[in-house]
């Protein structure tokens, strides 16, 4: 079995636990995640199965939308509804005050990663660092945010739909609203409806893994993933050098490679995808980087 399964995690699992279901289910070693989910999340875990595996890094690259419940008045040291509190103001801020600190949390902008979390910190993980009462520093990292919207507004809580970059921490968002608010915040709900080109609606329940066919008809093989990279046709003989790892000239490709591509999706005569490929050196080359024969 060879592709992406995409699975509708449930709440109280870890990303890993959930892999391991899968193992168990599938009877197949060769399953990794493509980007965590904190227990209390819930929502899109696309699988990488056999030699999609190779492809985790594209996967794990892609943004991401979000749907979040936000609950002003209190912080944790978590900045979830599951850490320990840290602080309680029981302030319910004004709507305009919700809505300015959420446009100021979008666009580009430095976000520093909540201490429980799974950065490393001298080669150790930082959630198991603060859980030893540890003094946790971790830098800033780049993120982006290019929607964030207000559904609604309930008491002292609010429903916020997100689209952000990789390595986005929603809870470090609802982190910095509550600062922003003057009311303190934490995360009390999360449910991931996207990742990158797999959405909600496809997404199996993880029950669904024990049923007889039906992951292996939900599978998205590899010929259907990282669409969004141009896709170039291979002769045989080009099918050959990618297997070796060779450099493909102009008589191996039968399509001109698009100007300004980065990556570059390589399919034999029967639409199988066989590598992704990186332009070479000499003009119209590839170099197969990523290969799956």
């Amino acid at each position: 079995m060879d592709g992406v399964l995409v699975v509708d995690k449930p709440q109280g699992l870890t990303s890993h636990d959930v892999v391991a279901a899968a193992r168990r289910a599938l009877n197949e070693t060769r399953i990794g995640h493509t980007g965590t989910l904190d227990p209390l999340a819930t929502g899109v875990l696309p699988l990488a199965i056999g030699r999609a595996t190779r492809l985790v890094r594209f996967f794990a690259a892609s943004d991401k939308d979000y749907h979040a419940t936000i609950r002003f008045g209190m912080t944790t040291d978590s900045y979830d509804i599951t850490g320990t509190e840290t602080g309680r103001t029981d302030q319910v801020p004004s709507r305009a005050a919700i809505l300015d600190g959420v446009q100021r949390l979008t666009g580009e902008y430095l976000q520093a990663p909540p201490a429980f979390s799974a950065k490393k910190v001298e080669g150790r993980r930082a959630y198991r660092l603060a859980r030893q009462e540890q003094a946790v520093t971790l830098a800033p990292v780049p993120v982006t945010v290019t929607r964030a919207e207000v559904l609604a507004l309930d008491g002292a809580r609010a429903q916020v739909a997100l689209t952000c970059s990789a390595g986005f921490y929603v809870r470090s968002f609802a982190h910095s609203l509550g600062e922003l608010t003057g009311a303190g915040a934490c995360l009390e709900a999360l449910q991931r409806t996207r990742s990158g080109e797999f959405e909600l609606d496809a997404a199996l329940p993880i029950d669904a893994l024990y049923e007889a066919g039906r992951a292996a008809a939900s599978l998205v093989p590899l010929a259907g993933l990282l669409s969004q990279f141009p896709a170039i046709p291979i002769t045989d003989l080009g099918r050959g050098f990618v297997s070796h790892g060779r450099v493909l000239g102009p008589g191996e490709v039968l399509a001109a490679v698009p100007p300004g591509a980065e990556w570059i999706r390589l399919v034999d005569g029967t639409g199988a995808l066989v590598a992704l490929a990186t332009p070479g050196k000499a003009p119209g080359s590839l170099h197969p980087s990523v290969v799956l024969i």
